[in-house]
């Protein structure tokens, strides 16, 4: 069985047992949230949402917080003597799916 749930403005394909990096939320490592769900699938049927499954979440138990690799951003234009350099880390929150609830 998996979902799909949306948090910081993106969507992600979550089974329970999985890990996955979120953008950074504002809640304390060992605290369990819930999701609202888009679509919920066994692998038979498929449930979608408009724009979520009524009656069913993803509970996720936060495991820590972290920033990810730097990622470096080179701005050049030819012949104009001109280079910028830049380096961006982003941060982001690590969960630990729970359980998902159908409805």
């Amino acid at each position: 069985m998996y979902a799909v749930i949306q948090t910081g403005g993106k969507q992600y394909r979550v089974a329970a047992g999985d890990t996955l990096r979120v953008e950074k939320l504002a809640v304390e490592p060992g605290t369990n949230i819930e999701f609202q769900v888009l679509l919920i699938s066994d692998g038979e049927t498929h449930r979608i949402g408009r724009p979520y499954v009524p009656g069913s979440k993803v509970l996720a138990e936060v495991q820590g917080h972290g920033r990810g690799k730097k990622i470096k951003i080179i701005k050049f234009k030819r012949r104009k003597h001109h280079m910028k350099r830049q380096g961006h880390r982003q941060d982001f929150t690590e969960l630990r799916i729970t359980d998902i609830q159908t409805g």
